[in-house]
């Protein structure tokens, strides 16, 4: 389960920051603003100190007053730039979602366009480990994050689509792209916290599977284990197979869409 959620703080006050605008109400009216000193810090460098923060100790070390300290502040000084650890999480994915360059919509067909947002999201999440451990069924409705879902769907459009079937597709793809991503950095992660690595693990289990494992009960991965120990088949790649799984989910979105395309 995700260790934090996005758009679960207020809303209006997430979506004013997200945007640099002014705070207002859901019925439209503005939100006074408070009196005072200008303030040290921008709300931009609050939101830099807590993706500094969260890529070097995790998502389990940020708060309010971890980042306060990162920036000499009080945690009740903290609050005047971000109400609370809510927006500031939405404002930290936003900003991070800033760092997927996107297709030039001329370069490339649908596939080599979803294929290289999906290759900058998988970048982004191996700089930002953290990322993994937030839910984003609410995502931060801010410039970045709508960019990217904007130039995903620009991608698909044109081809013969549904709508509901054009958010499908994203919804594959991201689903896709999400777990591949996690489960590559649950391997680094158990690898870190184990002080071995999977080839390790797997040659300290072999002998003692020696003589369980029947050959008859378990025929093919007794002849898949044999075949990586002989060499034939190479070591573990996360990365390989990210690309792999990749290109065989657009495989099946590309057979989809040939057979909308049919009388």
């Amino acid at each position: 389960m995700a260790a934090e959620f996005s758009g679960g703080g207020d809303q209006a006050r997430s979506i004013a920051l997200l945007w640099g605008v002014d705070s207002r109400t859901p019925d439209g009216r503005p939100v006074t603003g408070k009196r005072g000193p200008k303030p040290r810090h921008s709300v931009e460098a609050v939101v830099q100190a807590a993706v500094a923060l969260a890529d070097a100790e995790g998502l389990a070390a940020l708060s309010m007053r971890r980042v306060a300290e990162v920036l000499q502040l009080s945690p009740m000084s903290l609050y005047t730039y971000v109400p609370s650890k809510a927006e500031l999480m939405d404002l930290m994915l936003d900003h991070v979602a800033g760092e997927i360059a996107e297709p030039d919509p001329a370069d490339g067909d649908w596939r080599a366009q979803i294929t290289h947002l999906s290759r900058q999201r998988w970048a982004m999440s191996q700089r930002h480990p953290w990322l993994t451990h937030v839910g984003m069924h609410r995502p931060p409705l801010g410039p970045n994050v709508l960019a990217k879902a904007e130039a995903t769907l620009r991608a698909i459009d044109g081809l013969g689509l549904t709508e509901t079937e054009m958010d499908q597709i994203t919804s594959l793809v991201a689903d896709y792209v999400r777990g591949a991503i996690r489960a590559a950095l649950d391997a680094r992660e158990v690898e870190r916290e184990s002080g071995i690595t999977d080839e390790q693990w797997w040659s300290q289990s072999t002998p003692l599977l020696a003589g369980l494992m029947d050959p008859d009960r378990y025929p093919t991965m007794v002849r898949i284990g044999e075949a990586y120990k002989s060499g034939a088949m190479p070591p573990p790649d996360h990365e390989r197979n990210f690309e792999f799984g990749l290109q065989r989910v657009l495989d099946g979105i590309d057979a989809f869409i040939a057979g909308r395309r049919k009388p």
